[in-house]
């Protein structure tokens, strides 16, 4: 497991000083299936605004 998991949305309910994400667990999909060629073919499932 990674020790730190860096974020620069800084809009997310889970990000955090220093671009930490401070959420309990990371949800990432890809857009192509079960395999994703680069990071542009992913999304972070576990996003939520702050807004």
């Amino acid at each position: 497991m990674a020790k730190d998991v860096l974020c620069e949305v800084n809009n997310c309910k889970y990000w955090d000083t220093g671009n930490k994400c401070s959420a309990d667990s990371i949800y990432v999909v890809s857009h192509t299936g079960k395999q994703a060629s680069d990071s542009k073919e992913t999304d972070c499932k576990t996003f939520v605004s702050e807004v």
